[in-house]
Formats: C-alpha cells, structure tokens, sequence
C-alpha cells in the first residue's frame, strides 16, 4: 500500500505506433558470457533496510537482494515458493500458515539462512514499526513459531487469505539476524540478503549490485551486475544519458514529450526503444466527505458524470494509460466497471445537472482541485486543469485548481483542509485486496473520513478469510458497487508500464507486469 509513497504520473507523449517491439520479443534465453547493465531511475532509494522501504526505489532494490519465503513469476500474480520449499495453510479458517525452508540456504555473507532468520525478519519489522516501513503489511501476525531449523509457522490474529502475497512482497524480505539490530534500522547503506544480487554500493547517485554467488534459487542472471543510477525527478537529464548511451536503459520518469523523440532515435546499429508490459497502478480522484462541498452526494455524483477519462489519456497522457471505472483495476482479479456502468464513459452534463437541481442546488458549484506535481509528475497538475475545465464547460461548476509541494500536500490532506484532491497508488501485491483493504479498512490511507461499516465490518473480513480467491469476487463485486454509489473517490486510469532502452538490451518485458517486481536478472546486454 505504499505509505506516502504514491506512484508518478505514467510515462507519456508515445503513441501506440511509436511503440516499439524489439525488446518485448526476446525469448528470454541467457545472453553468452553475459554484460553488466546501467539502468537510470527517477525514483530514489529511500531505504536499503526491509524495516523502513516502502517505496517503488526501495522495493526495486529488496526484490533483487533479499529473498522471501514465495516471490511472484514473471508473468503471474499467483506467488510460487522461492526461499520455501513448500508453504499452505492450515485447517480451513487462513489463520495458520505453515512454510519449509529449502536446504542449504546462505546469505551473501556465507551465513546460513534457517528459520531463526525468518523469524527474526518478521519481529522485527513489526518491533521497529517504523511509520515508513511496511510493518503494516504483516499487522495481521499475531506469534510466529520455529519448531526447528526449517519450519516455520505464521499464527494470524484474524483470517488473512492475502498473507502468502502479502509476505511475496518486499514486507517478506529476510535478513540475516546477525547483521541487523532486533530493534533498530540499519542505516549504514549496506544490505545483507541471500538473493539473486548483492549490493557492493550505494550512496546518493548510484547503487552497485553484483551477481550473489550463494544465491541457489531458480532465477537465472542473464547479466554480471546491474549499476542503478539515481536521478531524483530529473526528466532532462535522464533522456540525455540515455541518448548519450551512459544508461542502457530508463524505468519510470521521462518526461512525457520525450518518450516518442526518443523511440525514433537512431544512434548506429544502437536504435533506442520503448518497452511497453501490464500496469496495475491506479489514480483516483479522492473526496473528503466532511468538507462542505465535496461532502455532498449530488455534488460527487454530478462530477462523475462529466469527467471524460478518454480525454485524461488522450490529451494529457497520449495513451500511456487506461480509463478505470473501478477501484479494482482491470487485470486484477475480481475487477468489474461499476463507474462506467453508472455513470458512463463519456461526459453526460444532463444528467449532471438533473442530479444537483434535484438536490436543490441551483447556483454554479464552486470547487477547488487540489494536485502535486512532485510526486505525481508534471502531467498531474496539466490533468487536473483539464478536469476543472470539464467541470467549468458543463455551466454547472466553477473550478479552480491549485498546486501544492508534496510535504505541505500530505500535511493538509491529514488536516483535512482539502475538498478534492488527487491520489495514485502502486500496489504491494496483485490482488484486490491490496486496492480496497488500504482504502476502506480501519486507519484508511486516503484520509477521506469515508467509512461505510458493511465494507469494513463485514465486506473486508469476508474477502480475507478466502483462500479461494475467486470465491471472494461476488464479495468485491458488492464492494465496489458500494463505492460507485457513495463515490467516496473517482477512479480516473491505470497506467501501462514502460521501459525505455537501448536496442541491444533485451528481457525488459519480464519486468513489467502487474506484479510490479523488477528482475535485474531477466536483462541482458548483448
């Protein structure tokens, strides 16, 4: 759920036909004799500790170094084994979870990895409890018990039918327990794991990571080493480093207007090109239901009916998204269009007003739309314009939109100062958990004052004690059906994924999917 970490506007200015297919048709067979790859980032590492990293740069970097007890495929969004042998609950409630650890597990160090590791790992990222760490993934442990040095046994407080993904992610990152302090962050910059790389470097410019050689898993690297380059939302300078060839390829953070510039470059037999795999990182428009305009049902309702997210992708993202009509996006299991299905997918300004006269509201409805354009992107604030102009060509609002820098921006919507303001999300865990839970359970991350007790009394709890995630659909079908009534948020796109790199870099595709894990492995350089 990405705690004050919500996710960039997606990559945009390339058009559907300036997207290549060079990199996304390699077979993924190990490049010979392998390379080293540079790959420049927007995003930062804020840490290099599993305890305190809840970010998109941190968890980049703890799903290369770190194993966990299951991990995602490329491709899926089912968790399969990895530092586990095997794992399952127990008796029929999802409340014991049972893992064996494969034999002869070693961190980068040559220490043995046993179940006192994992353990260890788990405590203490709850102990610590760090307000930007993921703890709060793992909330739902209630004892964890290690009958020997290869079993290990999860006793959850409530049903959690989600706990298998949730521990696939960075929050099941395990660490050595005599490199790291029981109670305390590492903060020395380095990072002790057993998988598939280890980090030889990292300060505020660059991360060094090269193959682990104790790594036993599947993953086979298709490289020597992976040097991250830092760049800190500067759009400029990363394109130029990628013209230039000083990176081999750039995730996440180009500036719109140069994606298509740059999929058309031609630089020798080194033509750069875009990569383009699955999203499921989402951005909602979110209301605050104590404020004294956005509160009222009428006033959510008539916005929804005139914003045009077609017009969203097209003028301001240029097709490097997709209109969502739920909070469930589509890809993700359990995913349905109540927005579009109430509402439609087009401006219907009729309707609109019908539905705020009947109200008796009969004056312009005067509303501001709150954006930040340093943790969403440029293009954000450029989307909120355009919203305010849907609204204001409707006669029906008179909308204004102001621009806020992010730490003044989570400040007030804490405060609750903000009517309407803008909210992303990159997903922990391909599961529509991870889309509702965060947003509709106790301690919701919005901020919104929204609480409707069949979600979070009943719905929620429902849904988390199936293992059988499809069993859990009709639940999340009535959950969002809820959600489009009441409209507590306005769902507005989910994004694709791209790469963008240098002809003789291949297996990108295998980075983007809706598991959202990066493998450094899966590239090669020929």
């Amino acid at each position: 759920m990405r705690r004050n970490q919500w996710l960039a506007a997606p990559l945009g200015a390339a058009t559907a036909a300036a997207l290549l297919s060079g990199c996304g048709s390699t077979d993924g067979s190990p490049a010979e004799g392998g390379k080293g790859v540079v790959m420049g980032i927007s995003d930062k590492v804020k840490s290099t500790d599993p305890a305190a990293g809840y970010d998109p740069g941190s968890w980049l970097l703890f799903n290369n170094v770190f194993q966990s007890l299951l991990s995602f495929p490329k491709g899926a969004t089912t968790p399969e084994p990895d530092a586990a042998q095997s794992c399952a609950f127990e008796g029929g409630d999802s409340k014991v979870y049972k893992c064996t650890l494969k034999p002869d597990l070693k961190f980068s160090n040559g220490h043995p990895l046993t179940s006192e590791d994992v353990k260890f790992s788990f405590e203490r990222t709850l102990k610590i409890n760090d307000p930007n760490g993921p703890a709060v993934l793992l909330s739902s442990i209630a004892g964890i018990d290690t009958p020997d040095d290869k079993t290990v046994v999860f006793r959850l407080k409530t049903s959690d039918a989600t706990f298998p993904s949730k521990i696939a992610s960075g929050a099941g990152s395990i660490v050595d327990h005599a490199e790291y302090p029981a109670d305390k962050l590492r903060t020395d910059g380095k990072a002790i794991g057993s998988g598939v790389y280890k980090l030889d470097s990292f300060n505020e410019k660059s991360a060094n990571f090269s193959v682990n050689e104790a790594y036993t898993g599947k993953a086979k690297p298709k490289n020597t080493g992976v040097t991250l380059k830092f760049f800190n939302q500067d759009q400029a300078a990363l394109k130029k480093v990628l013209e230039s060839g000083d990176v081999d390829f750039a995730f996440r953070g180009l500036a719109a207007k140069d994606i298509a510039s740059l999929a058309s470059t031609k630089t020798g037999n080194n033509s750069i090109e875009v990569v383009q795999g699955t999203g499921a990182e989402v951005q909602h428009l979110v209301f605050n239901m104590k404020d004294e305009v956005a509160g009222k049902l009428p006033v959510r309702k008539a916005i929804a009916f005139l914003v045009d997210r077609e017009a969203l992708v097209k003028d301001v993202y240029e097709g490097t998204a997709t209109s969502l009509y739920s909070v469930v996006p589509a890809g993700i299991g359990s995913h349905n269009t109540a927005f579009f299905d109430r509402y439609g997918g087009s401006p219907q300004p009729k309707k609109a007003e019908a539905v705020l006269r009947a109200a008796g509201i009969k004056d312009k409805v005067k509303i501001t739309l709150y954006t930040t354009p340093n943790r969403f992107g440029p293009a954000t604030d450029q989307e909120m314009a355009l919203i305010a102009k849907q609204l204001n060509d409707s006669g029906l609002f008179e909308a204004d939109v102001k621009s806020v820098e992010f730490e003044q921006y989570e400040k007030d919507i804490a405060a609750g100062k903000y009517g309407v303001y803008i909210r992303g999300w990159v997903p922990d865990y391909p599961d529509a958990d991870n889309f509702t839970q965060p947003f509709f359970g106790p301690n919701n991350v919005l901020n919104n004052n929204y609480d409707n007790k069949e979600i979070s009394q009943t719905i929620i709890p429902a849904t988390s004690a199936k293992a059988d995630r499809s069993a859990a659909t009709p639940d999340y079908t009535r959950l969002q059906d809820i959600v489009a009534d009441e409209i507590p948020l306005l769902p507005l796109w989910q994004s694709k994924q791209y790469a963008v790199t240098r002809q003789n870099v291949t297996g990108l595709q295998w980075s983007l999917d809706a598991s959202t894990v990066f493998r450094f492995w899966e590239i090669s350089k020929g």
